[in-house]
């Protein structure tokens, strides 16, 4: 599909010019008179680009740039002017104007700037649905008691820099609840970086949380930062916290207890500035009288101890979580939506959800892939509880 671009312009000569050249380029151009035919023009249609002169009647181009940015913020703007209109041009890229560009226009560079100036625009609009997608991916869904209570302690919680610890077993969100927490805090604009204890050897772990010198092992030909470090200004967030060694609990609860780290190999002490949260599927204070775990470590991540029930023990959520999985794996697929009957909810509601939310989501994905557009009992039944 060609781009579309709308060039604003009193001057019909400028007009025409703009459009040969542009129409060459593979461009579909369309043209506006002056400012108020161009704002009609912004609010009914679509475009890639706008072009717009500086000096124009009934309404000038810094006008046209405020209207047109917020009826489409996103839409690149282009200013063309006069050299007496430099300052002017200059004052209007301070307003949100891409670039300016000079009377006559250097049809090179106009070019240069006006494949740039979508470039960027695309990058814009790609990061706006990355995010909206990160943010649907991150909410939590549910209104059973049990999930409003996490809300609720989650508002609590977010705005101190408590520590806390998420309880649970694979599969229900753990990691959901401490994205939550993160994006609530104080802390949301610093980063927030994850840990996975259970997949980093032992003889590792002390590396990844706390960095090390060059030099400091065989394999350390340079320096390396640190998770703790990383994480300055935002939040460390521990994951199966129970799988770490005995040696690295004691580099925590030291980092936890001064708020400095020491890089291995290196006698520097550190200042960290993070907030540490954790979780586990594994009962600690099992761990400890197994003496896998150190107590004064667990209270010291235990400020606030969250438990996240399984899904069976939610299980009036599961259709707001059906409905949820099934417009994400539908966006993602580009098919259209399938409608769940009754039958078929109840018979979900009903299943024994070993594998929590992960597994209903893959359930859900696929119904999508098999279903036609109405899943029924017999169709869970044939692709979910026949494995």
């Amino acid at each position: 599909m060609s781009q579309r671009i709308l060039v604003i312009d009193d001057e019909r000569a400028i007009r025409n010019t703009l459009k040969d050249i542009l129409s060459l380029e593979g461009f579909e151009v369309e043209e506006a008179n002056d400012g108020l035919q161009g704002i009609g023009m912004i609010e009914k249609n679509d475009y890639n680009c706008i072009i717009c002169d500086v000096k124009m009647p009934k309404m000038d181009g810094i006008e046209v740039l405020q209207k047109a940015k917020e009826i489409k913020p996103d839409i690149p703007f282009i200013v063309i002017s006069g050299h007496g209109d430099i300052e002017t041009a200059v004052g209007a890229v301070k307003k949100g104007a891409y670039d300016f560009i000079s009377k006559p226009p250097d049809l090179n560079r106009l070019l240069i700037t006006i494949r740039n100036a979508m470039d960027k625009s695309s990058l814009v609009t790609e990061t706006k649905k990355l995010r909206k997608r990160i943010s649907r991916s991150n909410k939590m869904i549910g209104d059973s008691d049990e999930m409003k209570q996490i809300h609720d302690t989650i508002e609590k919680v977010a705005p101190t820099d408590a520590r806390v610890l998420i309880t649970g077993a694979n599969g229900v969100g753990k990691e959901l609840v401490a994205r939550n927490i993160h994006e609530l805090s104080n802390r949301s604009s610093g980063p927030m970086v994850e840990v996975n204890c259970a997949a980093i050897p032992s003889e590792l772990i002390e590396s990844e949380l706390f960095g090390h010198e060059k030099g400091s092992f065989t394999s350390a030909i340079k320096q390396r930062i640190g998770k703790f470090e990383q994480a300055k200004g935002g939040t460390l967030f521990l994951d199966e916290i129970g799988d770490m060694s005995a040696d690295a609990q004691a580099k925590v609860l030291r980092a936890l207890q001064e708020g400095k780290i020491t890089r291995v190999g290196g006698d520097k002490e550190i200042k960290v500035d993070v907030r540490v949260l954790a979780a586990t599927n594994k009962d600690l204070m099992q761990e400890v009288e197994d003496k896998n775990f150190r107590l004064d470590l667990y209270h010291r991540l235990s400020v606030v101890l969250i438990q996240v029930p399984t899904l069976n023990e939610r299980a009036d959520d599961i259709p707001l979580l059906v409905e949820h999985f099934m417009k994400d794996i539908s966006g993602e697929y580009n098919q259209a939506e399938k409608e769940f009957d009754k039958t078929a909810m109840d018979a979900l509601k009903k299943h024994n959800w070993t594998g929590n939310i992960r597994e209903l989501r893959n359930a859900v994905e696929r119904l999508i892939i098999f279903c036609d557009k109405k899943v029924t009992k017999k169709d869970v039944e044939t692709y979910i509880f026949q494995k």
